[in-house]
């Protein structure tokens, strides 16, 4: 009888090599112009001919790359629709960029506002556009970065799936989503601030806070003192040495 053939070991893909085989390093270096993985403290071709997932065309400057680029934005929970609807632009011309005919463009007017209705189609979507639109509005207004107004929406529509949001306004629920949003990305913000940014007093955003954070189970730990201290040195100008 023939001895069985000894299966042949797979070859490691690209994503899992993390140290060089010869040296040890862990400084490699991906080469998409020829195809090859290099450590660069010794110089050993780890890898050649893998596979470029990257896009098929070249862009010399940032111009072109947004012409030249097919996909869209990405996905982002501060819209109501995640950012995956499409929209008709107000330009009058095709893709082609040339002007499109007067006899169309009632055709094409009518299509624009077909397609604003059907973007907000129900009653939650309709209380998730201005939710997150109050949102956007205050986080602006403070200065807030993107993570925290990712997570203050996320904090919300997970207060509307659980049906929290009958019988209290949509301000005070979108304030207090964005004051658990900052506690729990560690950017401290009082009340007092959110309060001066929001339509809605100090005192209903605090309850409507404690509601929300006993329903959803955050669990957030109390803001300290020293956590402001950065942020003051920065708006009164002091050194780091205060």
């Amino acid at each position: 009888m023939m001895p069985s053939a000894k299966k042949k070991k797979e070859k490691p893909s690209i994503e899992e090599i993390t140290k060089c085989p010869q040296c040890g390093g862990t400084h490699l270096t991906k080469d998409y112009s020829r195809a090859e993985l290099v450590c660069e403290d010794c110089g050993l071709v780890i890898d050649e001919d893998f596979i470029d997932h990257g896009p098929e065309w070249r862009a010399f400057d940032s111009d072109q790359r947004e012409k030249r680029a097919r996909v869209g934005a990405p996905m982002t929970y501060t819209i109501h629709d995640k950012g995956l609807s499409t929209m008709i632009g107000w330009k009058n011309r095709d893709s082609y960029g040339k002007s499109i005919p007067t006899r169309n463009r009632a055709q094409l007017y009518r299509l624009r506002k077909w397609q604003r209705r059907i973007r907000i189609s129900d009653a939650t979507e309709r209380n998730l556009a201005f939710a997150l639109s109050e949102l956007d509005r205050m986080a602006s207004g403070m200065g807030l970065p993107r993570n925290v107004r990712e997570t203050a929406a996320m904090i919300y529509r997970k207060a509307v799936l659980k049906n929290l949001i009958r019988g209290r306004s949509i301000e005070g629920v979108s304030a207090a989503a964005l004051y658990a949003a900052c506690r729990q990305c560690n950017v401290p913000r009082t009340l007092d601030e959110i309060a001066g940014s929001s339509r809605v007093s100090r005192k209903e955003i605090g309850r409507t806070y404690r509601f929300i954070a006993r329903e959803l189970g955050l669990r957030l730990m109390p803001t300290s003192p020293q956590d402001y201290i950065s942020r003051f040195c920065s708006e009164l100008k002091l050194s780091g040495d205060v």
